[in-house]
C-alpha cells in the first residue's frame, strides 16, 4: 500500500527507504518562479553515493547559479502534508521559505503559491511517465508537480528585492539513479497571449536492461485541457533537430500536431547526478523563448510565443 501511495503522490519524498540502504541514489524537487522582470529556480535534492549522504540547493537565475552542499542530517520531510526542508529552507506545494547565508550568496525571502494545476492523474498514468512509472529500478524517473500557479512574495537576493506579484510557477522533480545519457527538457508558462497555456518536453536516451531507446514525454495544458504527445500513447516525433542555440521539435498523433521552435539563450552551469553523485556539469537556460503552435485536424488552434523558459540539453 504504501508503495502505491508513493506511485500516486510523487510530490513526496520517494527515497524514505533507501536512504537506510547502500544504493546510489538521488531526488530532486524544481521550483521554477517568474516575474515581470526576474527569474528564479531553487533545487532542493538528496544523494547518496557509496553510503555517504549530503542534500543541497541548487539556485540559478538569469545571470548567476550556485549549489549549496548541506549535511544529511540537515534534511527532513513530511508526507502528509507534505515539505521538504533543508536546515532553514522549507519547500511544499503551497510556499517556498528561503534562507542561506553564504560567502558569495546571501538570500532570504517568502514565496506563496495559488491556483496550482496538476497533471491529470490514472490508474496506467499516475504521472507524466506513464505505465512506465510502474518499473522497478529506472535510471531516471520524472514527475510534473504542478503544470502552473501563480506566485505571490519576495526574494531578497544579494542586497536586491524582487516582488512576485501574479507571478507565474511550475513544479517537477526527479528521483533514481542517474541523469539520462543524452537528453533535451524544454518548459515555458510564460505566454504572452494566453495565461492558460503551459509546456513541459523531454526526449531522452533511457536505458533499459540490456539496450537503449529513445523515449518522449510532452504535454501542452491549454485553457483546462491536457494534450500529451508521449511514447506510451503512441504519438510520433515528426522532427528533432537542434542548431547551435535553436531546437525544433514536431510531435503529433492521430488527431494533433504540435510544433516547437524554442531558442536557447544564457546557459549556467549546474549540477546533476552519476550513480548518486552529483558530478555531472549541465548547463540550463532560465530566459530562452519557445513558440508554439497547436494544430487539430491541421488546423490551427493555438499560436503562441512563451519568455522566460527552460531549456537544458545534455548530448552524447
Amino acid at each position: 500500500m504504501k508503495s502505491l501511495y508513493l506511485k500516486n503522490n510523487p510530490i513526496v519524498f520517494q527515497g524514505e527507504k533507501i536512504i537506510n540502504k547502500t544504493n546510489n541514489y538521488f531526488e530532486g524537487w524544481y521550483f521554477k518562479n517568474t516575474s515581470k522582470d526576474f527569474s528564479i529556480s531553487f533545487i532542493p535534492g538528496i544523494n547518496i553515493e557509496n553510503n555517504k549522504k549530503s542534500c543541497f540547493i541548487q539556485i540559478i537565475t538569469k545571470e548567476n547559479s550556485y549549489y549549496i552542499p548541506y549535511d544529511f542530517k540537515e534534511f527532513s520531510f513530511s508526507h502528509k502534508p507534505f515539505f521538504i526542508k533543508i536546515k532553514d529552507n522549507y519547500f511544499s506545494e503551497e510556499k517556498i521559505i528561503i534562507n542561506i547565508k553564504k560567502e558569495n550568496l546571501e538570500i532570504n525571502g517568502k514565496l506563496e503559491f495559488s491556483n496550482n494545476i496538476k497533471l491529470q492523474k490514472k490508474f496506467l498514468s499516475p504521472n507524466i511517465m506513464g505505465p512506465f512509472s510502474y518499473i522497478p529500478k529506472m535510471e531516471c524517473n520524472h514527475a510534473i508537480l504542478s503544470l502552473h500557479h501563480y506566485i505571490n512574495g519576495t526574494i531578497n537576493l544579494n542586497h536586491n528585492s524582487y516582488t512576485f506579484e501574479n507571478g507565474i510557477g511550475y513544479i517537477e522533480k526527479d528521483w533514481g539513479y542517474s541523469f539520462p545519457q543524452s537528453y533535451i527538457w524544454c518548459q515555458g508558462n510564460n505566454f504572452i497571449n494566453n495565461k492558460n497555456a503551459s509546456l513541459f518536453l523531454s526526449i531522452a536516451k533511457i536505458p533499459f536492461k540490456i539496450f537503449s531507446f529513445t523515449g518522449f514525454i510532452c504535454v501542452f495544458y491549454l485553457n483546462g485541457k491536457e494534450y500529451k504527445f508521449t511514447t506510451y500513447n503512441f504519438s510520433k516525433i515528426d522532427e528533432y533537430e537542434i542548431i547551435n542555440n535553436s531546437v525544433n521539435i514536431t510531435f503529433s498523433n492521430k488527431y494533433y500536431k504540435l510544433i516547437i521552435k524554442a531558442k536557447k539563450k544564457n546557459c549556467l552551469k549546474l549540477f546533476a547526478p552519476q550513480n548518486g553523485n552529483m558530478c555531472i556539469h549541465v548547463l540550463e537556460s532560465i530566459d530562452s523563448e519557445i513558440d508554439v503552435v497547436l494544430l487539430e485536424n491541421n488546423i490551427t488552434i493555438f499560436k503562441g510565443n512563451s519568455i522566460n523558459c527552460g531549456i537544458e540539453i545534455r548530448e552524447n
